[in-house]
């Protein structure tokens, strides 16, 4: 009989969210992510098109220039998906956990803060400097997902956001 490894909860959670990104349907970054509050799962995302609306592997994003590099705005984040799932069902994202196949740009990292999210667990960098601060200044705590011994294992870092420089209006 071969041994079988049952997961951790981290790996549990993270291989979620990457089977969520497989949904995705906008080219340009297949992003999954999983809302968890003590071992449960409360939603998932994932990004993709609004409701009812056209997909980008359909008929092409829709890129507009947002600070200063070409963003799809066409769908809508998988972080951001995962919180309005809770809304819809009417389900507390409160102190919970999001692990998400990506860090959360600026605009997912403010509602995560308003949503009560109190950790992210990520496996990829996003080129969004200031989402780390907001997440930061919002008390969230930040997890990096590296590679373990074993496949689809992973061992977590807390990451901290020092330095980060801010400016007054």
């Amino acid at each position: 009989m071969a041994e079988h490894r049952r997961p951790s909860w981290d790996d549990y959670f993270l291989q979620m969210a990457k089977l969520a990104a497989s949904r995705a349907t906008c080219p340009r970054r297949r992003v999954g992510a999983v809302l968890v509050r003590d071992h449960r799962v409360l939603a998932t995302g994932y990004n993709g098109s609004v409701k009812g609306g056209p997909h980008c592997d359909d008929v092409g994003c829709l890129i507009v220039e947002q600070n200063g590099r070409p963003s799809c705005i066409r769908t809508v984040h998988a972080e951001l998906n995962a919180i309005l799932q809770c809304a819809v069902n009417g389900i507390s994202s409160a102190d919970s956990t999001l692990y998400c196949t990506d860090f959360p740009c600026t605009g997912c990292a403010k509602a995560l803060v308003q949503a009560g999210v109190r950790e992210v667990v990520f496996l990829s960098e996003y080129p969004d400097a200031n989402s780390g601060i907001i997440l930061r200044d919002g008390g969230i705590a930040l997890f990096k997902a590296i590679p373990g011994d074993g496949e689809d294992t992973y061992r977590l870092v807390q990451v901290d956001i020092r330095g980060a420089k801010t400016q007054k209006a």
